[in-house]
């Protein structure tokens, strides 16, 4: 907070900036990520610096993205105040996550993030096809989005966040998170996101053709796939290439895997 004082930083709802203040909700963090000495870890929204200390103490380094001007010109000196010794296995990276193209230095091998609540799932996801030096993840985000991030097929919660992240990882749920561990407190439950990176669908069809398909399934949640896909091609094309992938023409898009939603891609090019 006194770091806060000196900025005279007001957290802003645009920037989705809500910080952790709480010693034991970083060491939980850093805990559950299973990061080591061997792991370059790459942090998002790095706010006051907390979480980045917290990850120095145990890995090999850090690579912190953050847009805010003022928070962005004082990590350095709060890295070189706190963690002295940790200086070098520091890098900053003052910029939009959602508009990076490369990173400096080794490629990161896992994400541990306290993510911008407003752009969460833009960022991991465009994160996750950036870097395939990433194995791994732990990710703090609204407990609403975890849910879904999480999600199967088949449940209520199920749509184009958690089909799109199951083709890049395996997603699980990995714990709940106070309100009063972040300032300003966030008017939303926060919940942890953990991922294991794996290979995509075997297919012909490529991430953008079956990303096209998952959005169009989704783009109205009631309708048969049958319906939802002819925005993608005519009614022939579209029948065949269900029939191809043995799904129900008058199934919905949250009934299906990623796997299926990859094999109709395959059957529509």
């Amino acid at each position: 907070m006194r770091l806060a004082e000196r900025l005279d930083l007001r957290p802003t709802k645009q920037r989705g900036q809500n910080f952790v203040i709480d010693a034991n909700t970083v060491r939980r963090l850093v805990a559950a990520s299973g990061v080591g000495p061997d792991d370059v870890v790459l942090e998002v929204g790095p706010g006051l610096g907390s979480l980045t200390l917290g990850l120095l103490d145990v890995v090999k380094a850090v690579v912190a993205v953050e847009i805010d001007d003022k928070l962005a010109g004082l990590l350095p000196e709060t890295v070189a105040e706190r963690a002295p010794g940790q200086v070098d296995a520091f890098e900053l990276v003052h910029a939009d996550a959602l508009r990076i193209t490369e990173l400096p230095g080794t490629p990161p091998t896992a994400l541990v993030a306290n993510l911008p609540y407003n752009v969460s799932v833009p960022v991991l996801l465009h994160l996750m096809a950036l870097l395939p030096s990433l194995e791994r993840g732990m990710v703090m985000v609204q407990a609403e989005v975890a849910d879904r991030l999480a999600a199967g097929p088949g449940s209520k919660i199920y749509g184009v966040p958690s089909v799109k992240a199951a083709w890049y990882a395996d997603v699980r749920r990995a714990g709940a998170v106070g309100r009063n561990v972040f300032w300003p407190a966030p008017n939303v439950d926060s919940g942890l996101v953990a991922w294991t990176r794996r290979d995509p669908p075997v297919t012909t069809a490529s991430r953008e053709q079956v990303f096209a398909v998952v959005d169009a399934a989704f783009a109205h949640r009631r309708k048969a796939l049958r319906g939802a896909l002819r925005s993608l091609a005519d009614g022939e094309v579209v029948d065949r290439a269900l029939a191809g992938a043995g799904v129900d023409p008058l199934a919905r898009g949250e009934s299906l895997g990623v796997e299926q939603f990859a094999a109709i891609a395959e059957g529509l090019q």
